[in-house]
C-alpha cells in the first residue's frame, strides 16, 4: 500500500522519520515536562574524546594549525588604550579536507551511518556542512544527497549557497536546490522516508561531540605554545553547535576559566524565511536569523533534542555588522596573507574589537576558518547586493540599515562588537520553554533544567517565570 506523501501527511510523520534516520529515541531522556538528560543522551549515543579524535584523524580531520595574527594584532594595540591589546590568534580549520570545522561534525556522523549499516547520507544545509557530509560520505563509500534552501521565487541564487553547491558535486554528492519556504524541511524527510538513508543532522549527538576534538585541541595547543589556556575563545554562532561543542572540548581539557564569546552578522529586520528578504543579507550563516532564535529556542532543529544548546556555555554575546566583516575579509588576506571566506572572519571581526578592551599579555582566539570560493569572495557578494538594491558605501558600520545598504568602515577603529543582553537572551529561552511546551504548573526539575540550560541558577529563573 503506498503512503500518502502529501505536505500534511509528510510532516505528520515527522517524529517516526526522524527516529528511525537518527537510529535514536530521544524519549528515553526525557523525564519532565521541559527537561531531559542532556549529558546522558551526549554520553550514550555519542563518542568518547578519544575515539572521535581517532575516527577524525583516520578521515584526514583535525589538529589544524594555530597561527597568531601578529599584525592584526599589532593595528588593534594602535587602536587601543594604553597597555591594551590582546595578542590575535586564529585555529584555521580551513585546512580539513572539505575546507571547515565541520569537517569534524560530519567524520563522526558519516563514520556513525556506515558503522549502522546505511547505504547513504543526507543533509539539509545551504552552508559548510553540505561539503563537509559529501566529502566524508566520499572517503566512506556511502551515497550523499544535500538538500538546499538556494533560491528565492524568481530563480536567483545567492552567490555563496552556489559556491557551496558546486563544491558538494565536485565531492561526487546529489544536491536537490529548492527555494525558500517550508518545501525544504519537507523534501528533506520525504528523502529520508523514500531512501533510508541516514539523516546527518548538524544537531545530533554525533555533530556536535565532533567538534569538542577542536576545544581540546585549542587547549592542548595553548598550553604547549603559552604555558597556558586562552583568556577568551570567540566563536561565530548560528545554529549553536559550533560554540557548544568548542566549550564542552575546552571544559574537557579543564580550560574551565576561558571565556567563550558568541559572534553573529547583525541581520536585524530581515526574516530568513521571507521570500523578499531571502537575497537581501550578504551572509548565509553565522548571522542573526539563526544564532538569536536557535539560542532562545534550540529544539527547533531538525531533531526533537538539539545537542546543540549554547546558552549553556555562552558567556557574552556579540554583534558585528556586515560591512565590518568584508573589511575584515580584506584585512586579513592584506595584513596576514590568509585569504579565508566570510564564516569565520565575522568572529575575527568580534575578536579584533574585544582584544582592545583586554590585557597585552591576554589571549583572543578566533577558533575556526573556513575556505573561500568563487560565490564567497567580497566582489561577488557585494556585486550581487548591489544587484538586489543594497548601497555599499564608507563611513560608520553602526548606521548599518539592513536590507538597505551596507556600510564598510571608513578605518578600522570604527569596528566595534555590540554586546547583546544576556539576560534578555535567557529570558527568551525561559519564555520559550514554558509557551511551546504549553505548561501550566511548572516542576522543580523543570525549573532546574532551565538554570543549567540557560548558566544562571533556580533564583534566576523563579524570578523571569513571576515576570511572565
Amino acid at each position: 500500500m503506498n503512503r500518502d506523501m502529501s505536505f500534511q501527511a509528510v510532516m505528520s510523520r515527522k517524529s517516526e522519520i526522524m527516529k528511525k534516520a537518527v537510529g535514536i529515541d530521544y524519549s528515553v531522556f526525557e523525564y519532565g515536562k521541559i527537561a531531559f538528560d542532556y549529558e546522558r543522551m551526549m554520553r550514550e549515543t555519542g563518542y568518547t574524546l578519544q575515539e572521535m579524535q581517532t575516527i577524525q584523524g583516520e578521515a584526514g580531520v583535525g589538529n589544524t594549525p594555530l597561527l597568531e595574527l601578529k599584525n592584526l594584532t599589532a593595528l588593534a594595540r594602535k587602536l587601543a588604550p594604553e597597555k591594551k591589546g590582546a595578542r590575535i590568534f586564529m585555529k584555521d580549520e580551513a585546512s580539513n579536507p572539505s575546507g571547515s570545522f565541520k569537517a569534524r561534525r560530519a567524520a563522526n556522523a558519516v563514520y556513525h551511518a556506515k558503522k549502522l549499516g546505511n547505504k547513504g547520507v543526507i543533509a539539509a544545509t545551504s552552508g559548510n556542512y553540505g561539503a563537509a557530509v559529501a566529502s566524508q560520505a566520499a572517503i566512506h563509500g556511502l551515497k550523499c544527497i544535500i538538500v538546499q534552501e538556494c533560491y528565492d521565487s524568481t530563480g536567483k541564487g545567492q552567490p555563496e549557497i552556489i559556491e557551496k553547491a558546486r563544491k558538494c558535486e565536485a565531492y561526487g554528492a546529489e544536491v536537490i536546490q529548492l527555494t525558500v519556504g517550508p518545501e525544504l524541511f519537507y523534501t528533506f524527510l520525504k528523502l529520508l522516508e523514500e531512501t533510508g538513508y541516514f539523516n546527518a543532522s548538524l544537531y545530533t549527538p554525533f555533530g556536535i561531540a565532533g567538534v569538542e576534538t577542536l576545544g581540546y585541541e585549542l587547549a592542548m595547543q595553548f598550553r604547549e605554545r603559552e604555558g597556558k589556556d586562552p583568556d577568551v575563545v570567540v566563536c561565530t554562532n548560528a545554529g549553536g553547535g559550533n560554540l557548544t561543542g568548542t566549550a564542552r572540548g575546552l571544559i574537557k581539557a579543564g580550560a574551565n576559566d576561558t571565556i567563550i564569546v558568541g559572534a553573529s552578522v547583525n541581520l536585524k529586520g530581515l526574516h530568513m524565511a521571507s521570500d523578499k528578504d531571502f537575497n537581501k543579507k550578504s551572509f548565509t550563516t553565522g548571522h542573526t536569523g539563526f544564532g538569536i532564535p536557535f539560542s532562545t529556542w534550540p529544539d527547533r532543529s531538525d531533531v526533537p533534542r538539539s545537542a546543540a544548546r549554547p546558552l549553556r556555555y555562552m558567556d557574552r554575546y556579540v554583534l558585528v555588522n556586515q560591512g565590518e566583516v568584508f573589511y575584515m575579509t580584506e584585512a586579513l588576506a592584506q595584513l596576514e596573507g590568509l585569504e579565508r571566506g566570510p564564516a569565520g572572519n565575522t568572529s575575527l571581526a568580534a575578536a579584533f574589537s574585544i582584544a582592545q578592551e583586554m590585557e597585552k599579555d591576554q589571549i583572543i582566539v578566533v577558533q575556526e576558518t573556513e575556505y573561500t570560493g568563487a560565490g564567497k569572495h567580497i566582489q561577488p557578494q557585494l556585486s550581487f547586493a548591489r544587484e538586489n538594491g543594497i548601497e555599499i558605501q564608507f563611513g560608520n558600520p553602526q548606521e548599518e540599515i539592513q536590507g538597505k545598504n551596507i556600510i564598510l568602515p571608513k578605518d578600522p577603529s570604527f569596528i566595534k562588537a555590540i554586546d547583546l543582553e544576556m539576560d534578555k537572551i535567557r529570558r527568551s529561552y525561559i519564555k520559550n520553554s514554558i509557551e511551546t511546551n504549553g505548561i501550566q504548573n511548572i516542576k522543580d526539575e523543570d525549573i532546574q533544567f532551565m538554570a543549567v540550560e540557560t548558566k544562571t541558577t533556580v533564583e534566576f529563573v523563579k524570578k523571569v517565570m513571576e515576570e511572565l
